[in-house]
This record gives structure tokens, C-alpha cells and sequence, in this order.
């Protein structure tokens, strides 16, 4: 339980005060590792929301909540954006990825999504969602801060 709260903590400290996102690349693999790409299936652990049209990880043991919703509209801040995020599989992608570390439930998956070419990675179409308001709005509340 403690680790899980100290990796919570950690990608909540990496989305900082101006909402700092991962890049594509990495969103692009994440997104893959999850919900897969039409021929690799995706996650068994990926589970519908019963809230929402959104989905979320069933093996991490956050559960179902709107801060772990994996993707959300644009313009939202999802759970798949965090600059630091752990997949409790290890997965491509993920912070905590462990190329030597192939779990029972998904090392066939795993091992696919490993040897995808960039080519194939880049097609997922995923933005990295910003919201320009909202970037302006931590700005100031920076040049405040950096003012006291």
C-alpha cells in the first residue's frame, strides 16, 4: 500500500504546477501498452468505466475513478499524460518499464509491443492535450510564486 502511494505521489509531483505532460512518442506507446493498435488485443486489466465512457487499469488497484481514466477528451487531463507513471505490468512506455520483467498475465503482449517499429507506434493518433487557458493561468501563478 505504501508503494502505491509513493507512486501515486511521484506522478502527481511530475505533473507540477503548470500541468506538465508526457511527450507523444511516449503517450503513443502507453496508449498502445493499454488499449493496443487493431491487431495486438489490448490489456486484460483494461477495465469500462461504470462512471463514464472511459476506461482504467484493473490491476493497479486505483480503481475506478476520474483521475484514472487512462485517456479523456480533449482538453482534460488523463491518467496516460503523466510525465511519471508506473504500469503495475511494466510495460512499454511506463516510467517503471523493465525490459527483463515479462509477468504471467501479458509477457506475449509485452513482448509484441517491444518489437513494434517507431513507424507503426507513430501512427496511433493521440494528442498530448493542453488547454492554453489553463497553461496562462499556472503561468502567473508561477511568476507569483517565483515573486515571494
Amino acid at each position: 500500500m505504501i508503494t502505491k502511494i509513493m507512486l501515486y505521489a511521484m506522478s502527481v509531483a511530475s505533473r507540477g504546477f503548470k500541468n506538465t505532460k508526457t511527450d507523444i512518442p511516449t503517450k503513443q506507446l502507453r496508449y498502445i501498452s493499454c488499449y493496443g493498435n487493431g491487431i495486438l488485443p489490448p490489456c486484460k486489466f483494461l477495465n469500462k468505466s461504470r462512471n463514464s465512457n472511459y476506461f482504467f487499469c484493473g490491476k493497479c488497484g486505483c480503481g475506478d475513478k476520474p483521475n484514472t481514466w487512462l485517456i479523456k477528451e480533449p482538453g482534460e487531463y488523463c491518467k496516460l499524460d503523466y510525465p511519471t507513471l508506473s504500469c503495475p505490468l511494466k510495460m512499454p512506455g511506463f516510467t517503471n518499464y523493465d525490459p527483463n520483467f515479462y509477468d504471467t498475465d501479458d509477457g506475449d503482449r509485452k513482448k509484441a509491443i517491444e518489437r513494434l517499429p517507431p513507424e507503426i507506434v507513430q501512427l496511433v493518433q493521440i494528442t498530448v492535450n493542453s488547454n492554453p487557458a489553463n497553461e496562462e493561468m499556472f503561468d502567473k501563478i508561477n511568476k507569483i510564486i517565483e515573486n515571494t
